[in-house]
């Protein structure tokens, strides 16, 4: 039975395009090589999918369309949670699903950027890159929020903390230009403090139902937080919740370091 890789290819090919099918398994690529080129690449080496980029672009002229349809990660045999998997395990997940994925990002820009333009053939440069994720990104089943759940009745919780556009940021925001291409999505006006990061894991609050000031809470530590787990938790100005971007000078001052 043809797989996502054969079927996105087939219907690639029906539409009228030039379609390369790249696959660590020569024979499996070639069995569902219908209309279509085969190519053996493994995706974990980046001279491969260098090779595979530039026999494409020989082949056809140009590359338009980059459809990357990899699943290693968290369905290999062996990966397990954070105490069982074995580093070789996590470092081939990582080549494959991080640095498989840069890889052919990269490679698949640069040939993009040299595609000839004809408008008489409706041939422009650029080109679109399609990078095959899954849902488990955004449930509890990436690694983090795997091990929230998997250690959740041993006590063990596990959150985030998601800060955005802190001081460390300055370091390669070291010209006004960069800085201001930044600056303009931010809905507090102004760049976040490490201080920041620090009270938003550990701030007083007002119980709703009494005048007290409770102790310092911290909400990823402390036992105030005891039924939070696989939370990610954003001190971010804003900035994700943000469409519109409000107008004028802050109201009010960054907080003072604790240095």
């Amino acid at each position: 039975m043809p797989g996502r890789l054969q079927y996105k290819s087939l219907l690639f090919a029906q539409e009228g395009a030039n379609v390369l099918l790249v696959d660590v398994n020569l024979a499996a690529a070639e069995k569902g090589a219908i209309k279509v080129l085969a190519f053996r690449a493994d995706v974990g080496q980046e001279a491969d999918i260098k090779a595979a980029v530039d026999l494409a672009v020989a082949e056809f002229g140009r590359l338009d369309v980059m459809v990357r349809s990899i699943r290693c990660g968290i369905m290999h045999p062996n990966d397990d949670n954070a105490l069982n998997t074995e580093e070789r395990i996590w470092d081939l997940t990582m080549t494959i699903n991080v640095k498989g994925v840069w890889w052919g990002c990269k490679y698949a820009i640069l040939a993009m950027r040299q595609n000839p333009v004809d408008e008489t053939k409706g041939l422009r440069s650029g080109g679109s890159i399609i990078n095959t994720a899954s849902f488990v990104a955004i449930m509890g089943a990436a690694t983090p929020q795997l091990a929230s759940m998997v250690h959740a009745r041993e006590g063990i919780r596990l959150n985030s903390i998601c800060p955005c556009a802190f001081p460390l940021l300055m370091d390669f925001l070291d010209t006004p230009e960069k800085r201001d291409r930044r600056l303009v999505h931010l809905p507090m006006g102004r760049f976040g403090e490490a201080v920041e990061v620090a009270k938003g894991a550990l701030f007083r609050t007002y119980h709703p139902s009494t005048p007290r000031l409770l102790s310092d809470t911290c909400l990823v530590a402390s036992d105030d937080s005891s039924y939070m787990t696989g939370t990610d938790f954003k001190v971010d100005g804003g900035l994700t919740s943000c469409y519109v971007t409000p107008i004028g000078e802050p109201a009010l001052s960054p907080p003072a370091s604790l240095i």
